[in-house]
């Protein structure tokens, strides 16, 4: 089992930055992948980015690459979002997921435990 809470959401202008954190518990956390996902008003879940059980291997959707940056620290049992050059586009609720089966897959599908989500709204 793996719970996560995520945090550091807020209101930000178009160009600041945010950075979101989730941390976990349950023993599981050092051998799952772990997504960041977000859903905006009337659209659905979407991939964001994910990062490998060691940190050595990250992926991101094109609307957040070189704008975003996942990691992890496995020895505090939390994984990050780094979001640089934010756009108004990027509001949405954001969610971590874990999937100790490791399949890094894009699809949310693929992931076994999420987080509540944490506001981000990023104004014009």
């Amino acid at each position: 089992q793996v719970q996560l809470v995520e945090s550091g959401g807020g209101l930000v202008q178009a160009g600041g930055s945010l950075r979101l954190s989730c941390a976990a518990s349950g023993r599981t956390f050092g051998i799952s992948v772990m997504g960041w996902f977000r859903q905006a008003p009337g659209k659905e879940r979407e991939f964001v980015a994910k990062i490998s059980r060691s940190g050595g291997i990250t992926d991101y959707a094109d609307s957040v690459k070189g704008r975003f940056t996942i990691s992890r620290d496995n020895a505090k049992n939390t994984v990050y979002l780094q979001m640089n050059s934010l756009k108004p586009e990027d509001t949405a609720v954001y969610y971590c997921a874990a999937d100790p089966k490791q399949r890094f897959l894009y699809s949310d599908n693929g992931y076994d435990y999420w987080g509540q989500g944490t506001q981000v709204t990023v104004s014009s």
